[in-house]
């Protein structure tokens, strides 16, 4: 890209673009994953994509050579709570620990390690148990040194539920502390922009709500959200406005269902489990699962769901438990085969909307759009807030989007216009990226307000949700939400965003 013009393709509906010349520049780090897993996979895959100098380590030789044949990266065969197994990867120079093992101990282990032995200035932890993040004083630097802890089967968990209360959607994810919502849902023949230019949503949206088409993708290929772009039926569309307008927009591109009430869950594992407590408060929830004794611990665990003994792939039993009378059917289990099979068999039998939790990306990208509404990847969920933690500059949330393909980020605004490639500019100043798209800005206002949250009152400061055209302008201390509709874009992107780069 050195030497050559870039697009950065800010749109709106009165869509402008102005390019500068884009200086060469290494964004490139030095990561240590631990653990060569799902979740230790896709996160290897996301940042090799980028020019990382990757290292992963993992006690399975298979699973290594795996990614070795498939992926840019350094593997090494070992126990990474080992210091000396650390050392043989390149932890002196590492910039980064990523212990993604399933063991918490090898994961805080070697955490600690890495900050008292070799001061690796970011740790990641996986941790499975919620002793650990109950307590944040045994992460601190004190004890095993964790910058950063995750729980992928709690951030699953929350995405699914988010899923509960958007049943029209494939996707649903919040930027700036919830304030603004991207929602992904397939264009229906019928809806009112389908086979209308973008830009017509303003005539069927009330004045007092903005929103934006961030980008569209028609038979896996994305298409440039222009004005005068046209929505077609079975398009993907991915639409971004205020929280409290998001419901109103979704409307315009598709037939809205009524709100779920009851839900069948397969599987009554750690994620089964999880979903099965944090929705049986608000709605009626059946669990069937297979293992007896694992079926009865979750009965004891849950307080208002019914917990069956069973197999969920069992015609049988799902017609017996009126699986006709649910509005969506979750398949949780750990292998892929049976979610499948069970997601399709409820389908089948009268359940409104199925999801299936599927591992490997190829399946879920095959199967979504067919009997199965939904197709999830575990590892492609939890991956957001891990790359948080691994871009440039002040980016306060990633969300990875089309199982990877696409990526948002929501980036804080620092400096002044000297410093800045985009403070105090317009929209049509900044530097064109093809591909990239702000799609909206929140602003703090300076005021507070007193807002409920988990049942306390709390003073929170206001912000105002933007929906930037090409005249607004961007503003110290802005979180600004930029669209990738392919990975590559991003490094761009950082870049545009940090501070003290001298202009061409």
């Amino acid at each position: 890209m050195g030497g050559a013009g870039v697009q950065f393709a800010f749109t709106s509906f009165h869509h402008q673009q102005c390019s500068i010349v884009a200086q060469d520049y290494d964004l490139a780090m030095r990561i240590i994953i631990l653990g060569a897993g799902q979740v230790g996979a896709s996160v290897a895959e996301a940042l090799s994509s980028e020019a990382n100098d990757i290292t992963i380590v993992d006690q399975s030789r298979e699973a290594l050579g795996d990614l070795a044949d498939r992926l840019d990266v350094r593997t090494l065969v070992g126990n990474g709570a080992l210091p000396s197994v650390l050392k043989s990867a390149g932890i002196d120079d590492a910039d980064m620990l990523v212990a993604v093992t399933q063991s918490d101990a090898t994961n805080l282990v070697a955490c600690k390690i890495a900050r008292s032995v070799f001061n690796v200035t970011t740790r990641i932890a996986r941790l499975r148990s919620a002793d650990y993040l109950d307590d944040k004083s045994l992460l601190d630097d004190e004890h095993f040194g964790v910058t950063h802890a995750i729980c992928p089967e709690q951030e699953i968990t929350d995405y699914i539920a988010r899923l509960i209360d958007f049943p029209e959607a494939l996707q649903v994810l919040e930027f700036a502390d919830g304030r603004v919502t991207l929602v992904c849902v397939r264009a229906y023949e019928g809806g009112l922009l389908v086979g209308k230019p973008i830009k017509a949503m303003r005539e069927h949206l009330p004045s007092a709500i903005d929103a934006r088409i961030a980008a569209i993708f028609r038979e896996h290929q994305s298409v440039d959200p222009e004005g005068n772009t046209t929505i077609e039926a079975g398009d993907e569309v991915f639409v971004l406005a205020a929280r409290e307008h998001i419901r109103a927009v979704m409307g315009e591109l598709r037939r809205m269902l009524k709100p779920v009430r009851r839900v069948m869950i397969a599987g009554g594992g750690n994620i089964g489990a999880r979903v099965a407590l944090a929705l049986e408060g608000a709605h009626e929830v059946k669990v069937i699962e297979r293992n007896p004794g694992r079926a009865e611990h979750v009965a004891t665990k849950l307080q208002r769901s019914l917990v069956l003994q069973g197999e969920a792939t069992d015609e049988n039993v799902l017609a017996q438990e009126n699986i006709d009378e649910m509005d969506m059917f979750l398949a949780l289990t750990n292998d892929d085969e049976d979610n499948i099979m069970a997601a399709s068999l409820a389908k089948r039998l009268g359940c409104k909307r199925v999801l299936a939790l599927i591992n490997r990306r190829a399946y879920a990208d095959m199967v979504q759009g067919g009997p199965i509404d939904i197709g999830l990847s575990p590892a492609q969920i939890s991956i957001g807030s891990l790359l948080t933690y691994c871009r440039r500059g002040d980016v306060a949330r990633v969300h990875s989007l089309r199982r990877g393909a696409a990526e948002a980020l929501e980036l804080v605004v620092h400096g002044d216009r000297h410093s800045s490639k985009v403070v105090g500019r317009r929209i049509d100043e900044l530097p064109v990226i093809k591909g990239a798209h702000i799609a909206a800005i929140v602003r703090d206002t300076g005021e507070l307000a007193v807002v409920q949250k988990e049942g306390f009152l709390i003073d929170e400061k206001r912000a105002r949700v933007i929906i930037p055209h090409h005249d607004t302008v961007i503003e110290e201390n802005d979180h600004v939400v930029v669209f990738c509709v392919r990975k590559r874009e991003v490094p761009q992107v950082e870049k545009l965003f940090q501070v003290g780069f001298q202009f061409l």
